[in-house]
């Protein structure tokens, strides 16, 4: 091997191994999406829910429902 890519390798092998032994020392504990991540979600969906409850019932707003069987086509008039 050249020396320069054997120096390489060692380095990348030591920082690997400094990595591993900083996390073996390091308590795991729950982080921020382990304590709270449920409770985010659920209170997502509830505002969800209830912003467009409201809006279906309280706005007013017309819906563009679908026509198919209530109008019926004109006959058609030859000049």
């Amino acid at each position: 091997m050249f020396p320069l890519a054997r120096s390489a390798l060692s380095l990348a092998a030591r920082g690997v191994q400094r990595s591993v032994s900083r996390q073996a020392h390091h308590k795991a504990g729950p982080n921020f999406h382990d304590k709270y991540g449920n409770i985010i979600l659920l209170s997502g969906a509830v505002f969800c829910v209830s912003i467009w409850s409201y809006v279906v019932t309280q706005t007013g707003i017309t819906w563009n429902l679908s026509p198919v069987g209530r109008i019926t086509p004109k006959e058609y008039k030859d000049q």
